[in-house]
């Protein structure tokens, strides 16, 4: 059964998934839904932000890709006005080594910590119904020009970063984490379009 708290920062994030109980030595992506919330729309997308800015993880060939279509997916349904978000279970089903999970979460977590110093509830029209409205579409400009990604170098970590900042500033209310959200998509954007040129 599924955490009924939601992570409020990134340290808490990683908490829940290090937690997760693997006997199979894999860890699926459904787990780590179920670890940190399915319903809600910040996790979900810091989720996708954090294993696309992992490099022990997004150095997976595909792995952008992957969640590429997972974030589309959550991002449509929000804008469709769904209150659930679906996933396929061929999607749900995808799992990873554990061992690389928890490399990547240790990775993480100085990061995180210094990070979550500064989060602070503020802009609050930029977490809002119009400001997640407006993330799910920065979202899925996103997640349209990650694939490509997967041939520039270290460009998927800009998508990383920016499905990141959208995430956590939606859990901890921090529109500030919002606008960088929006620099790094116009960023990610203009390089793809530099590189496809």
């Amino acid at each position: 059964m599924g955490q009924t708290r939601e992570p409020q920062n990134l340290e808490e994030l990683i908490d829940d998934i290090e937690a997760i109980d693997s006997p199979s030595g894999r860890i699926r992506f459904d787990d780590v839904l179920d670890a940190t919330g399915h319903r809600s729309f910040g996790p979900l997308l810091l989720i996708a932000g954090l294993i696309t800015l992992i490099p022990v993880i997004s150095g997976i060939p595909g792995v952008p890709t992957l969640m590429a279509l997972f974030t589309l997916l959550v991002c449509v349904q929000l804008l469709l006005g769904r209150r659930t978000f679906w996933l396929p279970r061929w999607l749900r089903e995808r799992n990873i080594e554990d061992s690389k999970v928890h490399k990547g979460l240790r990775w993480m977590r100085r990061p995180a910590r210094f990070t979550d110093k500064f989060l602070h509830h503020r802009l609050a029209v930029m977490t809002g119904k119009t400001g997640r409205q407006l993330t799910a579409v920065a979202c899925v400009l996103i997640a349209l020009v990650m694939p490509p990604m997967e041939f520039i170098p270290f460009s998927a970590s800009l998508a990383g970063g920016a499905l990141s900042f959208f995430g956590l500033s939606l859990m901890a209310r921090d529109g500030l984490l919002a606008l960088l959200g929006f620099v790094l998509t116009l960023v990610a954007m203009l390089l793809v379009l530099v590189y496809l040129i």
